[in-house]
């Protein structure tokens, strides 16, 4: 089989990835940029927020890394968050009356959301693997599936958690270890997990021969449909995790829950160099592009330059702008 990362550097000798390089400069020019702008850009209560409020983008990123490395896509994935929270709050809220205010209902919703956020991935992978319908119009659908959802479920208004239960829940996303926030901690743990299997497992070689032609992969002995199955059921896992960190933080869920997260977790996927087309992933270069996203919320936030309601504006030219870079580079070669 051919090899499918055609922007590995040459192993005889070291060799400048430029295109790996860009991300990284525009990480440090967004710190130098924000640092000149406001003093308080590096105090660390500001970056100790800027990341955590990321890591949910940055936990369902790794998993979107995957899905669109085989040649996938989910747009639902901010809406599958909402329809998470919503269904975890409300399981908790009935198993207060009869277990009391403690862990072990709260084990059981964090339990419930990876389970739900299981088996709504293994419906979108089931639709696009098994009955061959594009992967855009299955999470096009999805996605206004599970925001009507949520949006029945809350009566047009929200669900909120118990206050008992949310109080005893609040330290998952404002505690952590030695001053990290846990959040932080999951995000850096799941993205190391991601990046050795994209580098080092089979499963992600089969990834990125599946994006790059998936004919030769069949070709090749790679069970398609199973390893592309795999990244929705994985990828609907991640929105679980994130969804079990993001309820503490504000213990409640609405229609508005996870709005533009489709967006975000895209963008940085393709600001990290993954091609959008498939064939090639690069999980570390998706955590660089959660946190330049970060970063630009963060600074349109402390500075007057730009309205923040301008921010999914610039987000999605982030992602043409990407797109169109990627494409000249393949013209040029």
């Amino acid at each position: 089989m051919a090899d499918t990362n055609a922007n590995a550097p040459n192993k005889t000798g070291f060799k400048l990835d430029v295109q790996a390089l860009g991300p990284i400069l525009a990480l440090v020019a967004l710190i130098v940029i924000g640092a000149l702008l406001n003093p308080d850009f590096l105090a660390s209560k500001n970056i100790t927020n800027v990341l955590s409020r990321s890591s949910f983008i940055g936990i369902i990123a790794v998993g979107m890394t995957f899905v669109i490395t085989a040649g996938g896509l989910d747009l639902s994935v901010g809406s599958m968050t909402a329809f998470i929270a919503g269904i975890m709050i409300m399981v908790m809220n009935a198993l207060l009356p009869g277990l009391g205010a403690g862990w072990f209902v709260i084990l059981i919703g964090m339990g419930t959301g990876l389970l739900v956020g299981a088996l709504a991935g293994a419906a979108n992978g089931f639709l696009i693997t098994r009955m061959s319908i594009e992967a855009f119009i299955v999470t096009l659908g999805s996605m206004v599936i599970f925001r009507s959802l949520v949006t029945w479920l809350a009566d047009g208004g929200t669900i909120s958690l118990n206050f008992s239960i949310g109080s005893l829940y609040e330290p998952v996303y404002y505690g952590g270890l030695f001053g990290i926030r846990w959040p932080i901690i999951v995000f850096a743990v799941v993205a190391i997990i991601g990046e050795i299997a994209m580098r080092h497992t089979t499963y992600g070689r089969h990834c990125s021969a599946i994006g790059s032609n998936e004919q030769v992969a069949r070709f090749s002995a790679v069970h398609v449909q199973r390893v592309r199955m795999t990244t929705y059921v994985v990828l609907g896992i991640l929105v679980g995790l994130a969804s079990v960190l993001y309820v503490p933080r504000l213990g409640s869920a609405s229609n508005s829950t996870g709005t533009l997260w489709e967006l975000e977790t895209i963008a940085a996927v393709i600001i990290g160099g993954t091609l959008l087309s498939g064939g090639f992933g690069r999980v570390w270069g998706t955590v660089v592009g959660v946190l330049i996203l970060g970063l630009i919320d963060n600074i349109l936030n402390l500075t007057d330059l730009v309205s923040p309601y301008l921010n999914g504006a610039i987000q999605g030219l982030i992602i043409i702008l990407a797109v169109v870079l990627q494409r000249a580079r393949k013209t040029s070669r």
